[in-house]
């Protein structure tokens, strides 16, 4: 993780890009086992985490408390969803269209993470030269 101070911002972009790839791969993992039986759903537990830590972190602005974020102790936590449901006979619980629709919404995010992070560093490039 880079300094605290300039970085702050980085840092949690750093983190939350750090979430959506585990959970990209995890969502790449549900779609490879939506035929294979007895298989459970896993997804990770990250966006609630991130919002708990902020109201946690003291502070009376968004930067103060940025700047107090402990982002050592925000991991994705990956879990197995519903564990104890199924809705199909197989045992699976896997809905093929549900997986999709949460890869498009990661994807964007992802995205929208990494076009921020890039403004962020051009920034702080500018104010350099």
């Amino acid at each position: 993780m880079l300094s605290k101070g300039l970085f702050d911002y980085v840092n949690v972009m750093e983190s939350s890009l750090d979430a959506a790839s585990t959970r990209l791969s995890l969502i790449s993992n549900n779609l490879a086992n939506s035929n294979t039986p007895h298989y459970k759903r896993k997804d990770i537990r990250f966006e609630t985490e991130l919002k708990q830590a902020f109201i946690r972190a003291n502070g009376d602005s968004v930067d103060a408390k940025v700047k107090r974020l402990d982002l050592t102790s925000l991991k994705p936590q990956a879990y197995t969803d519903y564990s104890e449901l199924s809705f199909r006979y197989d045992g699976n619980n896997v809905d093929v269209n549900n997986e999709e629709g949460i890869l498009a919404k990661t994807e964007i995010k992802y995205e929208g993470l990494m076009d921020l992070l890039s403004k962020n560093f051009a920034q702080i490039q500018a104010v350099l030269k």
